[in-house]
């Protein structure tokens, strides 16, 4: 199978992930400011959340532009991927809703954990697919930022127990450390030129 229909179908996924999250914004009724204050918590967990959504796109976009082929094993890894990426809007919406209570939260942390993993994952079936001496293979070497973003996740779902915000400033620091898509990624692809 030629990559261009994995891409485009998981494409689609995302598009409709950020569709499902932002109508979970409700109009307030009312024209005043005021009536803005209550939607600030699930409009701050919009925004953590679509820029999560848009680091996956924007590395899951580098990651597949490095593989030649796609295999049943890279078909199944990205699905697990789109999977936990499909119930970030389930987990923002339970979050902001409640105001970051300490179980919406853990779940929140829960779910950016296993899409983290699914990344992962996806990339190991990706490098089996190319070989050991692939261009991603080469590209990401250890993995220390994917390993370190698990961790931290890691760290930040039992400290929901002791003070949500805590977690929140860790998915917050985490996403900030992704923005720019995986630079390993782009100077293999430069290389490969």
């Amino acid at each position: 199978m030629h990559k261009a229909r994995l891409e485009a179908f998981s494409d689609g996924v995302i598009a409709i992930i950020i569709t499902i999250m932002v109508l979970e914004i409700k109009v307030p009724h009312g024209e005043s400011l005021e009536t803005l204050r209550p939607l600030l918590p699930v409009f701050f967990s919009y925004v953590l959340s679509f820029v999560y959504v848009g680091i996956y796109w924007n590395n899951h976009h580098h990651l597949l532009h490095t593989a030649t082929k796609v295999s049943a094993g890279v078909l199944w890894a990205n699905l697990h991927l789109l999977f936990w990426l499909s119930l970030l809007p389930f987990a923002s919406g339970w979050a902001g809703e409640n105001h970051f209570a300490s179980a919406p939260v853990a779940i929140y942390g829960v779910i950016l954990l296993m899409a983290g993993f699914a990344y992962w994952v996806l990339s190991r079936a990706i490098i089996a697919t190319e070989g050991q001496n692939s261009l991603l293979a080469k590209a990401i070497g250890k993995d220390r930022k994917g390993t370190l973003s698990l961790v931290l996740y890691l760290i930040a779902i039992p400290l929901t127990l002791i003070n949500p915000w805590i977690a929140q400033t860790i998915y917050v620091g985490v996403a900030v450390m992704w923005l720019i898509p995986d630079r390993r990624i782009e100077r293999a692809l430069a290389d490969a030129r």
